[in-house]
């Protein structure tokens, strides 16, 4: 019997628990001069290019590109770009294939997947241009 509880308990203490968030450190390390391609449900969301000094472009794939940071937050990767202030706050895990983003605010069922990586930049049209 006790030979019994003693197997459960090792094998409870060897499942895995999921995979912890990425620190602020590990996530710089992973991005710092890549571009992300990321999907959601399978088709293209996405992509972020990661620059010096936690300085980010971020796209929808349309051309058009916006600047922006990230910076840590209580275990959160947060960011924040020109045309929009309030921080985008997201969970980063390494996967087998790749970054999983889980986004923190109120829709947590939004969940991004690393796709593609690259160190080449993203396509990014100039600035609008009125007559």
């Amino acid at each position: 019997m006790l030979r019994a509880i003693l197997t459960a308990c090792v094998i409870a203490l060897a499942a895995p628990l999921g995979a912890a968030p990425m620190d602020a450190s590990a996530f710089e390390a992973y991005t710092n001069g890549r571009t992300l391609y990321f999907s959601e449900g399978g088709a293209a969301y996405g992509a972020e290019r990661y620059l010096p000094n936690r300085k980010v472009e971020w796209s929808f794939l349309d051309g058009r590109c916006k600047t922006g940071e990230w910076y840590p937050d209580n275990g959160a990767i947060c960011f924040v770009y020109e045309d929009r202030p309030d921080p985008q706050c997201w969970h980063f895990e390494k996967t087998a294939r790749g970054l999983k983003a889980t986004f923190l605010g109120s829709d947590q069922s939004t969940e991004l997947y690393e796709a593609q990586q690259t160190d080449e930049p993203m396509y990014c049209m100039g600035p609008d241009v009125g007559a």
